[in-house]
């Protein structure tokens, strides 16, 4: 997406976008700009409302805001314009920044309007979006210096349109090493270091756990190590580790799932976030030092299939008794956070997974569940996720819980074998293999990173996480 800045609308001729903060149903005083009224009779700026009117061979698109707004908001309601106006599009579109738009609220709309552009249709023939037309130009019309706030937003939106893009390709496309080569492009393009661990590269290093998940898929498993230094990086340089579940379908395994398989395309949602935020961050070339690990394999049934009362052998060396195949993200994140300790020791550590129906089932479709044993980064993750939309609310890790994952046979058990506590009890068995790290989270995003909403039939990618961990590390940088 081009864009430029007008310092007025003279010789313009094209569509003008103009968000209205909203007055009231029965004011006198119409809503003006560029030689157009509107009485409030027939639009008054209420939010989710827009009013087209053409004048000047320009069409003019009034968005309505409401009386206030938050980010995720504003960055919806002109994804919508965005997605469903786009006959109203030529290759001249001006948007109008009202003066008391902060940095933060441009970011949010031009980000919005962006991510309008993405079609879920990837196997349709369909024309793009007008958007995306070589000859397109957004031009910005403010009487503030706007230019960070823009690029920045484009940014933004384009690593989350590329993670939309994995999350929605079908798993016959999205394999493991469809992943690793995507990892490895990205990584040329934005500035940071791949490394990935095929077969037999991850049975000579130890990576029992994640390697029995992706025995019974005929795509290999990939131990995806990525690396981003800033410019002038010192000995002072903060350190944080990632860690995505980049599980690219899961069967269930032996334990084979009896509903909702048809969905499970999903499932590397949070390693496809963690490679978003990965683009992003080198992109936007934040100064601070990120280590991320995406252990990518296929959770299929074969007769090479790990079993139900397997004892398989971890990274860190601890033993695990296979309760439930279908258990197996927390198996493939376990190794990640035992290699990201051992060989990178980075000060902080996230890990991100769709990794149970029990998240869902405390929090349904509003936020992700937050499991941390750092007050620090729980306030840090929370305040960040509030602040992009992309929301966080923590659960207990006590050690009550322990003994859900105590085992006979082994040094632990990947199930608990009950009805009730699975988000609690998988991240008790993450937390096994920190080895008491001082600063780790565990995001559960099953509810948040896949669903229903305006703009597709059908389930669909949010991209949730990308931004939230970006805004974190941005966050912790200052």
């Amino acid at each position: 997406m081009q864009t430029n800045t007008l310092k007025n609308l003279e010789g313009f001729s094209g569509t003008l976008l103009i968000p209205v903060f909203e007055t009231y149903a029965k004011s006198l005083v119409p809503i003006e700009f560029h030689g157009v009224s509107v009485p409030s009779k027939v639009f008054y700026g209420k939010k989710d409302t827009h009013y087209i009117v053409e004048k000047y061979d320009s069409l003019h698109i009034f968005i309505g805001l409401g009386k206030e707004i938050d980010y995720k908001s504003l960055k919806t309601i002109f994804r919508r314009i965005a997605s469903k106006q786009r006959e109203s599009f030529g290759s001249n579109v001006a948007l109008v920044l009202p003066e008391q738009f902060t940095a933060e609220q441009t970011e949010a709309a031009i980000s919005g309007l962006y991510l309008g552009t993405y079609d879920l249709g990837h196997f349709k023939k369909s024309d793009s979006h007008p958007f995306l037309s070589d000859d397109f130009v957004l031009s910005i019309l403010s009487k503030k210096v706007a230019a960070e706030s823009v690029s920045k937003a484009i940014k933004i939106a384009t690593a989350q349109i590329a993670t939309l893009n994995l999350v929605d390709l079908p798993p016959n496309v999205v394999t493991p090493k469809y992943l690793a080569n995507w990892a490895d492009e990205s990584g040329k393009k934005y500035g940071f270091q791949v490394e990935t661990l095929g077969f037999e590269a991850a049975a000579k290093a130890g990576l029992g756990a994640f390697l029995s998940v992706g025995k019974g898929s005929e795509n290999e498993p990939q131990f995806v190590i990525m690396n981003y230094v800033p410019e002038n990086a010192n000995s002072k340089t903060k350190h944080i580790g990632l860690v995505g579940k980049g599980i690219t379908f899961d069967t269930g395994g032996l334990n084979i799932k009896t509903a909702g398989m048809v969905h499970m395309k999903c499932d590397m949602a949070g390693g496809a976030a963690v490679f978003g935020a990965m683009q992003l961050i080198a992109d936007l070339k934040l100064p601070v030092k990120v280590t991320a690990i995406v252990p990518c394999a296929e959770n299929s049934v074969d007769a090479k299939s790990f079993l139900p009362s397997d004892v398989i052998h971890s990274y860190s060396g601890a033993s695990i008794e296979i309760i439930d195949t279908d258990a197996e993200g927390r198996l493939v994140l376990a190794d990640g956070l035992s290699y990201l300790i051992k060989n990178f020791k980075p000060e902080f550590i996230i890990d991100i997974a769709t990794l149970t129906g029990s998240s869902v089932g405390t929090f349904g479709y509003e936020c992700g569940a937050l499991f941390t044993n750092n007050e620090t980064i729980s306030k840090k993750l929370q305040q960040s996720g509030d602040e992009v939309g992309e929301r966080l609310w923590p659960l207990p890790l006590w050690d009550s819980y322990k003994s859900d994952i105590e085992s006979d046979i082994a040094d632990v058990k990947n199930y608990s074998g009950k009805p009730v506590a699975g988000a609690i009890s998988a991240a008790k068995f993450l937390e096994y293999f920190t080895e008491n790290h001082k600063a780790w989270a565990h995001l559960d995003i099953a509810g948040v990173a896949f669903g229903d909403d305006e703009f597709a039939k059908s389930k669909h990618a949010t991209a949730f996480g990308v931004h939230l961990l970006t805004k974190f590390i941005e966050n912790l940088a200052i």
